[in-house]
């Protein structure tokens, strides 16, 4: 949306919360352009978002700026928990969901720090990526924002650094967030795929004291009453009638739990095991928690927060905030530009499914596109109110408020 002459209500609180942490006015005037960009310009980089402005500076101090300028990210992201905190709807709270997750985000080029060549199982292809593990925190009220990052780093780039940047594979950096969590004594359970449920990760959170509820694969090694076997070969000789149903919203699904042993897993698991139909050949899912005495639907409540908490996240940000756009080649502009993803998000979250609508929205925000497209509209808005005022008031024809808009 070119043109842009003033920055949209959400921006300017943004600056009011978090401006302090910038050192001088054209700082503070960089992070609004960044913010707005990743809400309403069509193309999230450096050079796209600087020309979305009628009036501002030459691209490279917006780079600069991302790249270069002392400003502390971490201490962007902790005061951005913090802020948070003090609304209702996306406090902490003893029943919300750690949800873990990595996931892809692809780039154009192989000049930019830290990309690899990764397949993609979703779209079953190989792709120059990022390799982002995540964890978010889900709320009671069902909004969900992003915690922290680790980038995946490959043991080829690591070498080249050594000993200062050591190679982490995914299960420490999956144990780095589970740590960062606790330290931040942030409440709530973990939960993630099967891609995290090793011996190594169970034990880790279990270590901590903390509940968790993962995927498990069909072939992992259980002990059940003193005999070790796969999942799904126990799964295969329980009989139908010792299924039981449970509904999941307008689904039906039928289930058996145990309390069992995993080979390496310090300590005893109840694993739940669900059917399509109550005579079922194959099971649809393996479910591991260390909460031994959860009924069914505590089990699955807290599971299913983790498409909730990683998979919306990652979509919203691919789609609407310009996750995989950066094209910046340092890390360092890569981090500041995630983490100004997160705030992105997190000022759109706190404004969805308000009592009344905003004043700017003109509407009750439902989703993050939603949102980003009510924030185009007020843009928009102020765009045209302000040609409307310089042609009254001032007089000036239409060649020049085009030209000092820029759309010439």
């Amino acid at each position: 949306m070119p043109g842009i002459i003033a920055f949209p209500t959400i921006v300017e609180k943004a600056v009011d919360e978090f401006g302090w942490m910038f050192a001088n006015t054209p700082e503070r005037w960089h992070f609004a352009e960044y913010l707005t960009g990743l809400m309403v310009a069509a193309r999230k980089n450096v050079s796209a978002i600087n020309a979305e402005f009628a009036q501002t500076t030459d691209q490279s101090c917006l780079n600069r700026w991302i790249t270069q300028v002392p400003w502390d990210v971490e201490q962007l992201n902790e005061h951005r928990l913090a802020w948070l905190q003090g609304h209702s709807s996306t406090r902490y709270s003893a029943r919300g969901v750690i949800a873990i997750d990595n996931t892809l985000v692809d780039h154009s080029g192989e000049m930019i720090e830290d990309v690899g060549w990764f397949w993609d199982h979703a779209d079953r292809r190989h792709l120059i990526a990022h390799d982002y593990v995540i964890a978010n925190y889900v709320c009671t009220s069902g909004k969900h924002y992003p915690l922290e990052f680790r980038r995946f780093r490959k043991r080829a780039a690591c070498a080249e650094d050594e000993p200062a940047s050591p190679f982490k594979n995914h299960t420490h950096l999956f144990k780095e967030l589970v740590d960062g969590v606790v330290e931040r004594e942030i409440p709530g359970d973990f939960a993630f795929d099967s891609y995290f449920s090793s011996a190594e990760s169970l034990n880790h959170i279990q270590g901590h004291k903390r509940g968790y509820v993962g995927d498990l694969k069909s072939n992992r090694k259980v002990w059940f009453k003193g005999r070790e076997m796969k999942a799904a070969e126990w799964a295969a000789g329980i009989a139908s009638h010792d299924r039981q149903r449970v509904d999941i919203g307008d689904r039906k699904q039928w289930y058996v739990t145990r309390t069992v042993r995993l080979p390496h897993v310090d300590h005893p698991v109840r694993l739940a095991i669900l059917w399509d139909r109550k005579n079922g050949k194959k099971p649809v899912k393996w479910l591991v928690t260390n909460r031994v005495y959860w009924e069914i639907s505590r089990i699955l409540n807290v599971y299913r927060k983790r498409w909730t908490g990683t998979e919306t996240f990652h979509r919203d940000g691919k789609q609407h905030l310009g996750m995989g756009d950066c094209q910046l080649r340092t890390a360092k502009g890569q981090t500041r530009h995630l983490y100004l993803v997160m705030l992105a998000h997190s000022l759109l979250i706190a404004q969805m499914g308000q009592g009344r609508a905003r004043g700017w929205a003109h509407s009750v925000l439902t989703t993050i596109g939603q949102a980003c497209r009510a924030v185009s509209r007020e843009t928009l808005s102020k765009t045209i109110h302000w040609a409307v005022e310089q042609a009254i008031t001032l007089g000036w024809n239409q060649q020049r408020i085009v030209t000092c808009l820029e759309l010439a």
